[in-house]
């Protein structure tokens, strides 16, 4: 058995996929920072965001979507200044939004996840492909998120970041069925249904 191909690239692409990669994830902070690294990794590698995660974590409150809401323009302006992040203007400012954003849904829902994971009926979706060529960038599951999280006043969850972070938080599991990841046995502690 051979893993996804993707994780091939690196040491840090191969460690991230065997410990987190497809992992159902609950956990609203969790969840929080897989979108904006996703958010972050638009047009750039995944491998870059892998190896500025630690830094992004120690600038951005490690994560904490509490803090990050309040942050000012001031503070945000500050962040652009900081080469350890990605410094795009656009991407910065949405974090803050995003951080509003998602604050407004755990008070709406109780939290995000129940929000999130209610799309795919609170069970991943077990896809079998073969071929990494066979896997997609975006889907109609992501079209309908990416939408719904739009008029929520996301920014930077286009169809195919939302595809990523379907596939990253586990509600896919679009690991190749020849990959010892894609059996399920590991997730079976892990408990997804409605609360």
């Amino acid at each position: 058995m051979t893993i996804c191909d993707w994780a091939l690239h690196s040491t840090l692409e191969n460690v991230y996929h065997d410990t987190e990669w497809g992992i159902p994830k609950t956990d609203d902070q969790e969840l929080f920072e897989l979108l904006i690294l996703e958010g972050m990794q638009a047009g750039l590698s995944w491998h870059l965001i892998l190896k500025r995660r630690e830094n992004m974590r120690q600038i951005l409150e490690q994560f904490d979507y509490h803090k990050l809401a309040m942050y000012t323009d001031e503070q945000l302006d500050m962040l652009l200044q900081d080469t350890r992040l990605i410094r795009n203007k656009l991407k910065i400012y949405a974090i803050r939004t995003n951080a509003q954003c998602f604050l407004q849904i755990q008070k709406d829902y109780g939290s995000f996840a129940r929000y999130i994971w209610k799309f795919v009926d609170y069970q991943p979706i077990q896809n079998k492909w073969a071929t990494i060529e066979q896997v997609p960038c975006f889907s109609s599951l992501s079209d309908k998120i990416s939408k719904e999280l739009k008029k929520r006043g996301f920014k930077f969850i286009g169809t195919k970041i939302i595809y990523s972070f379907l596939q990253a938080s586990g509600m896919i599991n679009d690991h190749l069925t020849s990959c010892p990841c894609y059996s399920l046995k590991k997730y079976d502690r892990i408990n997804l249904k409605k609360q």
